[in-house]
């Protein structure tokens, strides 16, 4: 496997061709993915082959975005299954990364330890610091896309979208679950307020 030449392939491919009012799914979010994806092999403590796999699923995992936000997530597989074989990625390996790639769909179903390393790397900062900037980076784009358009909506969407997500791995379950219920505890708070009005 190629990694490095793979890694270059296609960041030029998400620099070059993401819509510019892809404000969260840019290739920054890409980046930071494949940054978590690090860590959580770090603490994971998972092989270095498989690091590899998922460091690959990560940088491709949103690929799909420069054809359509529509089933993105098979889209990203296509284009992985047409361009990892020139970088030396037999097929097993590329099913395993588009095993990845398909496990991030919401809602997210992991088959297996590596797909729920994926799944917690894609939402990581669901229970970070940086929680409000990247979900307004979110809000900003689906406003774009004319998919939403006031805040109330937008907040009702993330309480739901919290209730229903869980992390998978011990890492993430310890260091960003509890700021996560934070999160959603101030957000119902918000919701509520609609109420009185």
């Amino acid at each position: 496997m190629n990694f490095h030449a793979a890694k270059a392939f296609i960041l030029d491919k998400l620099e070059t061709e993401l819509d510019g009012q892809l404000y969260y799914h840019g290739i920054h979010h890409t980046l930071d993915v494949l940054y978590t994806v690090e860590e959580l092999c770090y603490y994971e403590k998972v092989t270095p082959y498989e690091e590899m796999l998922l460091k690959t699923a990560a940088l491709f995992h949103d690929s799909g975005f420069t054809i359509d936000s529509k089933e993105h997530e098979q889209l990203g597989c296509n284009i992985a299954r047409d361009h990892l074989p020139r970088y030396g990625y037999n097929e097993e390996e590329i099913e395993q990364i588009c095993g990845m790639i398909m496990a991030t769909k919401v809602p997210q179903a992991p088959q297996n330890y590596l797909e729920e390393i994926m799944c917690d790397a894609d939402l990581d900062y669901l229970g970070r610091d940086d929680f409000y900037d990247i979900g307004n980076t979110l809000f900003e784009e689906l406003k774009a896309g004319k998919v939403l358009a006031c805040e109330e909506k937008w907040n009702r969407i993330q309480v739901s979208f919290l209730e229903s997500h869980s992390f998978f791995t011990r890492t993430n379950l310890k260091r960003r679950a509890p700021k996560k219920q934070r999160y959603l505890n101030e957000l119902k708070d918000i919701v509520a307020s609609y109420e009185k009005k």
